[in-house]
């Protein structure tokens, strides 16, 4: 789905923003991600609005982007989520997020202690990355 473009930029960034909704209310708030094999990873906690927002309605946006006066990158996504509470893809996504995040490795967590939100796209558009 991904261009080799889109691809780099979505490895070379970690922050992003993620829109999820209740009862028709819009919620944004600014995440960690991976991307891996077509698809965005974010960790989060079983205690937040957005977690709670993704349980109802798992469609979801994300906002991946850097600006730069007459030079802003970007991608956004729309797609669904799936949580990912244990497992090997949990793991295996874990042992990505303990390598490029510090924060990861200074709190640590388990299994069943702390989800991720497996993004699987369903539309995107990008715009200042070579095509």
């Amino acid at each position: 789905m991904f261009t080799e473009f889109e691809e780099k930029f979505l490895h070379s960034i970690e922050e992003a923003r993620i829109a999820t909704s209740h009862d028709d209310i819009p919620h944004v708030k600014p995440v960690s991600f991976i991307y891996h094999e077509g698809a965005i990873f974010i960790a989060t906690d079983y205690h937040t609005r957005t977690f709670k927002n993704v349980k109802i309605n798992p469609h979801v946006a994300i906002s991946i982007d850097i600006y730069e006066l007459g030079k802003h990158k970007a991608v956004i996504i729309q797609g669904k989520a799936i949580i990912l509470e244990k497992g090997k893809e949990f793991l295996d996504i874990y042992k990505i997020f303990e390598k490029k995040f510090a924060w990861v490795r200074n709190e640590p967590w388990k299994e069943n202690e702390a989800p991720f939100f497996k993004i699987i796209p369903n539309t995107k558009t990008s715009w200042g990355l070579k095509k």
